[in-house]
């Protein structure tokens, strides 16, 4: 008991000392040892190392999963240790959306066909971000975490305790510039000895690990690599699929974008769509005879404007060439209605 208190009252006796210390350097009455300037450069760039992950982190994990709620979600089931649910992507909800309203709108449709295809593809988009993520989770974010939680915690830590070496050391100093009894300076030369020794050690240990910041780039190098090779796969993926899907639609009658001239040639005059124009001898002659026909409709086809004629899929009409008219579109008449329709929904009787 005797010896706890002692060792209570030693350890106060150097938690004041130090606090003095520190309040007369402040204050400018005490003088304070300055670190190496390469170790106060080694300092500068582990903190700024800190400091530049937590953005590049930030940053990635807002990429990554830009909804601020379900990244909360996921930090705290992180933090429980437990796994968060799964939850379908936004290119996965909107291919589920579009492949539903195809199939409400009828798969043997144009556009009902072309819904679930364009719905496939989203979710197949869908499937590549959920590797990208978690790929980009595993060799990028993770090691980058890593090194905040551990490597820098025991740099902290270390520099925490070589500021105490380092007051301890200038406590020293000054006990031994105010002693004035020889056994009083004796002691303070010995405690300025035994500080002095302790901060050096203390100074070397936080040394060695500042210079392994060096490996920490090094690593976190790699780590970039492998984020920027998950990218590309993931871009290249996505590309590939458009393009397949591309061919797929360019499967349908050009007269699909006509319906939408008006916003394709103001906002997408650069995308270029791959169709496919009919060069069926059957409308070739019926132009040059200008006779008339009868043709069945392949597609639904919803006039753009009062010239057009609306038109449902299977229904029989009849066509008629116009001098002048475009070569995609024949003079539709059903009943009394009448108006142009596009060759490409038609496919001519004998």
């Amino acid at each position: 008991m005797d010896f706890n208190v002692k060792r209570l009252a030693a350890d106060a006796g150097t938690f004041l000392s130090r606090a003095v210390q520190f309040t007369e350097e402040k204050l400018g009455q005490a003088e304070k040892t300055e670190l190496d300037a390469h170790l106060e450069n080694l300092l500068i760039r582990a903190e700024n190392t800190k400091q530049w992950t937590e953005k590049i982190m930030k940053q990635t994990e807002v990429l990554l999963q830009p909804n601020p709620n379900l990244r909360l979600e996921e930090f705290v089931y992180e933090k429980l240790e437990k796994k968060a649910p799964t939850r379908m992507n936004n290119h996965e909800l909107l291919g589920q959306s579009m492949i539903e309203s195809g199939n409400e709108f009828g798969p043997g449709t144009a556009y009902g066909n072309a819904l679930i295809k364009c719905g496939e593809t989203e979710k197949q988009i869908g499937g590549a971000e959920r590797e990208l993520i978690q790929c980009s989770a595993i060799n990028f974010l993770t090691p980058f975490r890593n090194f905040l939680e551990g490597d820098f915690k025991t740099i902290l830590k270390e520099r925490k305790l070589l500021q105490v070496k380092r007051l301890d050391l200038d406590a020293a100093k000054t006990r031994l510039k105010k002693a004035r009894m020889t056994d009083a300076r004796a002691a303070a030369e010995q405690e300025l000895r035994m500080t002095q020794s302790e901060f050096d050690r203390q100074a070397e240990i936080t040394r060695l690990l500042l210079e392994g910041v060096s490996s920490t780039h090094a690593h976190h190098l790699r780590c970039l690599n492998d984020f920027v090779e998950a990218q590309t796969t993931y871009y290249a993926q996505c590309y590939q699929y458009m393009v397949d899907l591309q061919k797929q639609l360019g499967s349908f009658p050009s007269s699909f974008s006509n319906n939408n001239q008006s916003s394709v040639s103001s906002g997408a005059s650069s995308i270029s769509v791959p169709t496919i124009r009919s060069t069926s001898g059957g409308f070739h002659e019926l132009r040059i005879s200008n006779g008339s026909r009868k043709a069945r409709v392949l597609y639904d086809y919803d006039a753009a404007s009062s010239s057009e004629l609306s038109l449902l899929a299977d229904e029989v009409i009849t066509v008629s060439s116009v001098p002048g008219m475009d070569s995609d579109w024949l003079m539709g008449e059903r009943g009394s209605q009448r108006g142009k329709v596009p060759i490409t929904y038609l496919e001519l009787l004998n």
